[in-house]
């Protein structure tokens, strides 16, 4: 098989070094759709760069991204904080989903936290919950591992740093991540199916990130905002302007709670 992704990936960790001037970083955090603002109470922010001053990265096509990278001081903890990533309903390929994960490895990181918005199908949540991801299922029917390369997911979503996790914030619920293709919303039959199946949240991004960065050997800690109620739930059409006004609105519990965690990984 050809390394040719890995090698995009070993350059844009180079140009990440010499831009920032950080030789190594420790963890790297992906905020998704409405999470920018939690980025903001993170630790001192040592650079930024635009993501499309990196080789093989894709300008931010989402609203609610900002497309930069951040590099961040937090105590002994240098972090490597994506502000966008690239969506599979984009079309640029399995590859260019998961380049800042495999970015991420290349410039140092052993652990990475992958957020999303999502949408929550269990009773009792409500906008503006954190719920830590304990599983996924992949929807999407691709992978970004090609070749005979066997990887266990046994454990993707660290037990370890969802353990972790709720001694920090002992009122956070875990649940499981259904990742869809996008970029249309599901559908109730969908919503029905995705509870059948044992999911608890539905979005469009995380699943192919997650596969990536076991792959590439980090600990990967998933956690999702419900931004709104899964479709059919609420009764209401699905907006994405309402899912960025959720993660604004709770951008301060979200960035009080990655700094309480990110010391921790």
């Amino acid at each position: 098989m050809t390394d040719a992704p890995h090698d995009l990936a070993r350059t844009a960790a180079a140009e990440l070094a010499d831009l920032t001037g950080v030789e190594r970083h420790d963890v790297a955090l992906v905020l998704g759709s409405g999470w920018k603002p939690a980025a903001d109470l993170l630790g001192e922010v040592t650079a930024e760069v635009d993501v499309t001053d990196l080789t093989g990265f894709n300008p931010a096509a989402v609203a609610g991204h900002a497309g930069k990278v951040r590099s961040i001081r937090a105590g002994d903890r240098q972090l490597l904080v994506f502000l966008s990533r690239t969506h599979y309903y984009e079309g640029h390929g399995v590859d260019a989903v998961v380049h800042g994960v495999r970015t991420a490895a290349a410039a140092g990181c052993r652990a990475v936290v992958l957020t999303n918005g999502a949408g929550g199908l269990r009773e009792g949540w409500q906008p503006g919950q954190p719920v830590l991801i304990s599983d996924h299922i992949n929807l999407t029917g691709r992978s970004p591992i090609v070749g005979a390369n066997f990887v266990d997911l046994t454990d993707l979503y660290s037990s370890r740093l969802r353990a972790l996790c709720r001694e920090a914030d002992p009122s956070l619920d875990e649940g499981v991540y259904c990742q869809f293709p996008g970029p249309h919303y599901e559908t109730p039959a969908e919503v029905g199916m995705v509870r059948a199946i044992g999911g608890d949240l539905a979005g469009m991004s995380t699943a192919l990130e997650a596969i990536a960065a076991r792959e590439a050997g980090l600990e990967v800690l998933g956690l999702s905002l419900v931004t709104n109620l899964a479709a059919g739930l609420s009764g209401q059409p699905l907006d994405h302007a309402e899912v960025i006004e959720a993660g604004q609105a709770a951008a301060s519990r979200m960035g009080t709670l990655l700094s309480r965690l990110v010391p921790l990984i």
